[in-house]
């Protein structure tokens, strides 16, 4: 992937790997723009990193992001690269009847369907400016954290959506990259503790393995752990499972069908 000379859109950009991102790709004299659906984070953003571009828009809802891409396509016509990345998680107990049952699908809403909506928004700009298109899956793609199970299971969606969609432009000039973190220290992880088995990295380090992957043209980017997971699930499933399950068992909410207040992994 080039690196430089780039206008790059990152939804989730306001926090978390998203930011770390955005500051990357200005660093290297990029024009970025950053998305995020709370306009006071955005707000503090823009005023901390004046080289940023802010945006406020919710991934979850098609009429904004109808609304993004028409606004882009005039103020930022080269634009090249979009990085998916925004996303939510919730902790949930699945052993029961949950007490809302439409918030079941707010994962699905923002990590899968933002990225699939976001992505055909912008087709017809990245084709039109042979672009990249990066998608941020996970490491829990290949290998769930039960306590997380919607939240995995829409990483696992977009890994394999991200393949097809790989086939699917592999002649328009559109480059399709998937970065699959492993755990990182942002705000999503603050429950989790590495005594119990889960190893983290920080978000420097994410970043630059990633750009180093990303310099060589690697499409599925796969840093820290998350090598090692992919192994494993193919060499021991049943013992990573359990392992994962232990190490996460005590988040799952108490009641049956509860889930505890979510975590806004990117936004």
């Amino acid at each position: 992937m080039k690196l430089t000379g780039r206008t790059v859109l990152i939804t989730g950009g306001s926090a978390g790997i998203g930011l770390s991102f955005a500051l990357k790709f200005a660093e290297l004299g990029n024009q970025v723009i950053v998305t995020g659906r709370r306009k006071e984070v955005l707000d503090q953003v823009r005023l901390q990193y004046p080289k940023l571009r802010t945006i406020q828009s919710d991934v979850s809802d098609p009429v904004q992001i109808a609304a993004l891409a028409a606004r882009v396509r005039v103020d930022f016509p080269k634009l090249d690269v979009l990085m998916n990345n925004a996303g939510i998680s919730h902790y949930k107990n699945l052993k029961g009847t949950a007490t809302d049952l439409a918030s079941l699908t707010v994962e699905l809403d923002v990590n899968a369907g933002g990225v699939i909506r976001m992505t055909s928004a912008f087709i017809d700009t990245l084709k039109a400016n042979r672009g990249t298109l990066i998608n941020v899956s996970s490491a829990l793609a290949f290998v769930p954290l039960p306590c997380l199970p919607i939240y995995c299971a829409t990483k696992a969606a977009i890994h394999s959506y991200t393949k097809s969609l790989r086939f699917q432009l592999e002649e328009t000039g559109v480059e399709v990259i998937e970065l699959m973190p492993p755990a990182v220290r942002t705000e999503m992880t603050a429950d989790l503790r590495e005594e119990d088995g889960i190893t983290m990295i920080t978000t420097d380090r994410l970043v630059k393995e990633a750009f180093e992957a990303l310099k060589v043209g690697g499409l599925e980017i796969r840093p820290g752990q998350s090598k090692q997971l992919a192994f494993m699930r193919r060499l021991a499933p049943d013992f990573i499972h359990r392992q994962l399950w232990k190490a996460s068992r005590k988040l799952v909410p108490m009641g049956a069908g509860d889930s505890k207040p979510p975590r806004f992994s990117h936004t």
